[in-house]
């Protein structure tokens, strides 16, 4: 069975597959990440702000019952668009769905093969502050 964020990593993993070589690649990845909002300087905090990443994130989680929606910018790029496919796959999710997901789409797509290992490491951060997020809900 198809679940709701499976459908979402699909859909990414489809539109990869429509591009060229990296190059064009990271250049969907960075677009990505300018369609992403700002977050207000009040939520710029460290109590929001992700370690683990070398260029600066901060994520902010907002609860609605056991569903999350996801906020969150960076001060880089490349990473702002990682965040970017994040939050199509996981925001709006319930805790529920969030818990029992797998991030499939990294090793689909290949990005542990053509991010940074610090870049690589910071995407591994965001993964484990959403999935921190999903379990604060049930606590």
């Amino acid at each position: 069975m198809t679940t709701v964020i499976d459908q979402a990593q699909q859909d990414i993993v489809d539109e990869f597959a429509f591009l060229g070589d990296w190059t064009e690649r990271y250049q969907y990845i960075i677009d990505c990440g300018k369609s992403l909002t700002d977050l207000p300087d009040e939520e710029k905090t460290e109590t929001n702000k992700l370690h683990g990443c070398q260029s600066q994130v901060w994520l902010v989680a907002d609860r609605d019952g056991d569903r999350l929606t996801f906020r969150a910018i960076s001060d880089a790029l490349i990473v702002s668009g990682l965040i970017a496919l994040l939050l199509r796959i996981y925001s709006g999710r319930t805790r529920q769905e969030i818990a029992s997901s797998r991030p499939w789409f990294v090793e689909q797509l290949g990005l542990k093969d053509h991010l940074s290992a610090t870049r690589s490491n910071g995407l591994a951060s965001m993964l484990q502050a959403i999935y921190q997020h999903a379990e604060a809900v049930s606590a």
